[in-house]
């Protein structure tokens, strides 16, 4: 929902500050997020105290009827515009590389090459507390992923590698058994990086 609100200040300022109802929409919307979410008003609303307690949100003074919100994370932090948007990729979509958050933060903030985001991630990591950690390379994975730490420490249980089918089967169907496994492994690194994001989406109201 932070990531949402910051998201939106930049990329829609027109718009910003959101209604609760324009904050649903953002929360909700099917592109730019990972995982998609179905929230409701009643979690909107328990989220937002959650962010107003921790100082990093509040009601939008103005003359609109309609109560509006927005994000502190200036005054809080006093982040840069690269710090600004290589947080906000890593609050709506989870652990990423250097290079994805470089093409998916382009519409926030225009990286000039990949050495600006990986100096960012170092100064967001370096930050006392640390905002960004790099998580471990994860198998068959060529780079390392990194994470905020805005909802605490991240773990990431690495999947294992898939073992190789011994063939020694019916014609085509050895292939087929690599073609199962390689599949289930996809499943269960998939499971594991949604428990890890509810994991951490549930920490906003605890």
């Amino acid at each position: 929902m932070l990531g949402c609100l910051v998201e939106k200040e930049i990329t829609t300022p027109e718009y910003y500050p959101l209604s609760l109802n324009a904050l649903l929409h953002a929360c909700n919307q099917k592109s730019n997020r990972d995982p998609l979410m179905n929230l409701d008003e009643d979690v909107v609303r328990g989220a937002l105290r959650t962010l107003s307690e921790q100082a990093l949100a509040r009601s939008a003074s103005g003359d609109s009827r309609v109560a509006k919100y927005e994000h502190r994370l200036a005054e809080v932090f006093n982040f840069t515009r690269p710090e600004t948007a290589v947080l906000c990729e890593l609050l709506l979509r989870g652990p990423q590389t250097s290079g994805e958050l470089r093409g998916r933060a382009e519409r926030m903030h225009a990286f000039e090459d990949l050495s600006v985001v990986q100096s960012t991630l170092k100064h967001l990591m370096e930050r006392e507390p640390p905002l960004a950690k790099l998580l471990p390379r994860q198998a068959g994975n060529k780079e390392a992923r990194y994470a905020h730490l805005l909802s605490g420490d991240v773990e990431v249980r690495d999947t294992p590698p898939v073992k190789e089918a011994v063939v020694s089967r019916g014609p085509g169907e050895g292939g087929r058994l690599v073609q199962l496994e390689s599949e289930i492994a996809g499943l269960q690194k998939e499971i594991a990086d949604l428990k890890r994001q509810f994991s951490e989406f549930r920490k906003q109201f605890e």
